[in-house]
């Protein structure tokens, strides 16, 4: 078994929705069928994995290979650690003994490691060599606390998952973006993008937070900042009774002490807190109860009693062994991943029971409270108990207050009282401390009382009620014309006012500005213009690469184009070998087209038509024919079509109609490219979808430009010498037909090409274009360029001669080596009235050098 080509799908892709890991198994023949071959293969796995459950899935027909074992084996490892995934596909390839195995993972991490595990343990048990799984999977639990969100942060997720709001990690940290482009919002931990800084940093500087909040009228307990040991008693001194001494900058619990009256235990409390901060803070103590209120926006959502770590006496087990038992708990962890923290066992600790009278070998008396700790953080192994209806509402109004004072948005307001159900002003309490980025967990899961939704609470502050945090997203899919319609499509939306962002095989814009260059039809572009502050909607190139490569960019689209599907395009490539295939690729927009969008499929084209059965919204069918049968059926059922009739497109609903010259819409040419005007009715259909006016619709239209600076490499039309010449980018057999069908209604008195062809098509595509060709052209210009992908060299030019063997008409052929070159060989055979159609590899490099050819033959001219 050899396990090659890992691939993480991010989003939703060719197999499911889910997030998943795609591997390549090549298999012999044994392990094609292990039930036949391999008698003895499942008691050994079992041996040494016997949680792994069924092998044999529901409806799974045939002989089982080893492929599908890895699938369950990946799934049971993450299932066991902790990882709550189930989704796995196991598909032969048209290759012998080739599958692609998928697994869902709810982490890229774990989920990879998984099936590197998998494969491992798989290989121990065809070797006959032992393989240790309770290792393997406490490596991946451990591994899937270091890299999930913590509870705070995914409750924050969960609550946006809960109201359709699309979310990205953007780091691997706690750092989130909520929603899309232009209405995005971002979290960090139980900071949001609104949280000041400067509120951040008052609240880090506790002298100040309490000089603000008794300014505010908040009762807070007396004290000041010291710093030196002796001045730190002398405030003790002064204060009268405990003290609290704490550092001055801090969080978290970290260095706080408690109800401390003696001089050595002021001297130690100042050590260890200054070595926090460079001033420390000693102020009176309060007696009471330890309370956290969280305060989001102006509202008080939860608040919890916190208690120290504290373990009772049996009678019979020592203070060690009793912390022991408590740190068992599963519930108890290292860090924040868990609802509770683990009890430390330190100085701390051991000081705090000294002072009860204890070491850490004493056996106490049954039913004795003894307490690890003074304070009452999570973080050091404290438990809460919920007590947010029983907090009083002046209370509550205090807290508000408090956070408000300070600046923050989210805000941990920490409160010492004898109870919640008073005043602070009744009891002589007060708020000791006031905390951005609060930590959440003791009021998602406390150790006593109920859970509060702080995350939904959270949420709702940042999203107003429906507002889901997305832009309108178009993605366009097909054959042929994606970049056309991607751009007309755009150009629509701008009209309609909005800040486009737009993706297509030539580059990354934002508006009219381009932000990378080259083929950025994947994910990965889509995701920067997702996270683009200054795009209210986005169009994307979805090309079949990306989607097998990474799956989708987003969850769900507004609107899902499908141009065409043509034959020999990428055919041959990741195992998509027939254009059926190719069709279940370029299906996956329109089965993730949400409920209330609709995707836009060509009627004339079955493989496209057929999409329809897949989508989850309504669908707008688009044909150069107005008798198309689909177009009649699906109007006599009330849905939208546009088809072309004569010289007009027409979008059509029920009775009711809408009539566009094709003379308005400078990109068809007055209807003579066939091609221009699927590519428009397209980009019709969609703006139509969206709800834009059809004053803009046409206005958008009119002043759609096709030239090569804004569609490079899309049918541009120069003048060169009195001969027409036209530059595309068509790089399939279809795509040459569609060009030749274009080119036979413009006069020409001798018709040229230049043309070349991509190393990765298959034999019969590269033969079939010039076969094309040799009918439509007199003169062809074959070229060599850099594009041969894994081909030897001459091999392309001997399967693109090979196809003009039957040309009718084509009567000259020349072999060049280099695009420049044949384009500068075929410009100089033109004369006046000639045609010549130059199919360029590289658009934008071939561009230039054609315009400043053209360029520089009207500068001499005009000297």
């Amino acid at each position: 078994m050899e396990v090659s080509r890992i691939r993480a799908l991010r989003g939703p892709n060719l197999w499911s929705r889910n997030t998943a890991i795609e591997a390549i198994v090549t298999c012999d023949d044994a392990e094609c069928a292990i039930d036949e071959h391999l008698p003895n293969f499942e008691a050994d796995l079992r041996a040494r994995f016997p949680q792994i459950g069924r092998l044999r899935p529901d409806g799974h027909q045939g002989a089982l290979s080893i492929a599908h074992v890895l699938q369950d084996t990946a799934l049971a490892l993450q299932a066991h650690a902790g990882c709550p995934v189930t989704f796995g596909r196991t598909a032969a390839t048209i290759e012998p003994g080739v599958f692609q195995v998928v697994v869902e993972y709810s982490e890229e991490d774990v989920g990879r490691r998984a099936m590197e595990a998998a494969t491992q343990l798989l290989q121990a048990v065809l070797s006959g060599s032992p393989f240790d799984v309770q290792a393997v999977l406490a490596e991946l639990h451990e591994l899937d606390e270091d890299v999930r969100l913590g509870p705070s942060t995914g409750s924050i997720v969960n609550a946006a998952l809960a109201r359709s709001i699309p979310f990205r990690r953007l780091t691997q940290g706690s750092m989130v973006q909520f929603g899309w482009g232009s209405r995005q919002r971002r979290i960090q931990a139980a900071e949001t993008d609104a949280t000041s800084a400067i509120a951040e940093s008052i609240a880090q500087d506790k002298d100040l937070t309490k000089m603000l909040l008794h300014a505010a009228g908040v009762p807070v307990p007396r004290g000041h900042s010291v710093s030196d040991a002796e001045s730190a008693w002398q405030a003790a001194q002064e204060l009268g009774g405990p003290v609290v001494v704490k550092p001055r900058d801090g969080s978290q619990g970290r260095g706080v002490a408690v109800n401390i009256e003696s001089r050595e235990q002021v001297i130690a409390a100042y050590e260890v807190a200054a070595a926090i901060s460079d001033e420390v803070i000693v102020e009176r103590y309060i007696p009471g109860h330890d309370f956290r209120l969280l305060v989001v926006g102006d509202s008080l959502v939860a608040a919890a009693r916190r208690d120290p770590p504290q373990v009772t006496g049996d009678g019979r087990h020592t203070i060690r062994q009793l912390v022991e038992q408590v740190n068992a708990d599963p519930l108890r962890g290292d860090g924040h991943a868990t609802s509770l923290t683990k009890i430390r066992f330190d100085d701390i600790a051991l000081a705090t029971l000294q002072n009860q009278g204890y070491d850490a070998d004493s056996i106490p008396p049954a039913g004795t409270l003894i307490t690890l700790r003074h304070n009452a953080n999570l973080s050091t192994g404290g438990s809460a108990t919920d007590v947010t209806d029983e907090v009083h509402p002046e209370l509550a109004a205090r807290a508000v207050t408090a956070a408000r004072m300070i600046g923050l948005d989210i805000c941990g307001v920490d409160v010492v009282a004898e109870t919640v159900h008073l005043p602070l002003e009744e009891q002589h309490g007060g708020v000791v401390e006031v905390n951005a980025a609060p930590g959440l967990r003791m009021h998602l899961n406390p150790s006593f009382g109920k859970g509060r939704a702080v995350g939904e609470a959270i949420i709702s502050s940042m999203f107003a009620d429906g507002d889901n945090g997305r832009i309108p997203v178009v993605a366009v899919a097909g054959t042929n014309g994606k970049t056309t319609t991607v751009r007309l499509t755009a150009h629509l939306l701008a009209k309609a006012g909005h800040r486009v962002g737009m993706t297509n095989s030539d580059g990354v814009y934002v508006g009219s500005r381009c932000i990378d260059t080259g083929d950025c039809s994947g994910p990965r572009s889509a995701r920067r213009i997702l996270a683009h502050p200054d795009v209210d909607a986005a169009v994307f190139e979805t090309a079949r690469g990306g989607i097998l490569r990474e799956g989708l960019a987003f969850d769900r689209c507004d609107v899902a184009i499908v141009t065409n599907l043509g034959m020999g395009d990428h055919l041959g490539l990741g195992y998509i070998s027939t254009v059926e295939d190719l069709a279940v690729v370029k299906r996956v927009i329109v089965q993730y087209v949400h409920a209330g969008g609709a995707a836009v499929l060509n009627a004339t084209d079955p493989a496209v038509a057929n999409m329809a059965i897949a989508c989850p919204g309504t669908v707008v069918y688009f044909s150069d024919d107005p008798t198309h049968p689909l177009i009649g059926t699906h109007r006599a059922q009330g849905h939208r079509v546009v088809y072309r009739d004569g010289p007009v497109i027409v979008a059509a609903q029920n009775d009711s109609e809408i009539k566009i010259s094709l003379s308005d819409i400078p990109l068809t040419r007055k209807g003579s490219i066939g091609f221009q005007v699927d590519n428009a009715m397209a980009a019709i259909a969609a703006a139509w979808s969206l709800g834009i006016d059809w004053a803009v619709i046409r206005s958008g239209l009119a002043t759609f430009v096709s030239d090569a600076m804004t569609v490079p490499g899309r049918f541009n039309v120069f003048d060169y010498k009195g001969a027409t010449v036209i530059a595309d980018y068509g790089h399939n057999p279809d795509a040459i037909q569609a060009l030749v069908r274009a080119i036979e209604a413009m006069p020409a008195r001798r018709r040229s090409v230049v043309i070349s062809g991509a190393g990765d098509r298959r034999d019969e595509d590269l033969r079939l274009q010039t076969t094309i060709l040799g009918d439509a052209f007199d003169d062809v210009v074959l070229y060599e360029d850099q594009c041969q992908r894994g081909r030897a060299d001459g091999e392309v030019l001997a399967l693109l001669r090979e196809g003009l063997s039957a040309a009718r008409r084509t009567r000259h052929v020349q072999e060049i080596h280099g695009e420049f070159l044949a384009i500068d060989t075929a410009l100089d055979r033109l004369s006046q009235g000639d045609l010549c159609l130059v199919l360029v590899d590289q658009v934008d490099e071939a561009l230039a050098h054609l315009q400043r050819r053209i360029s520089l033959h009207s500068s001499v001219k005009t000297a």
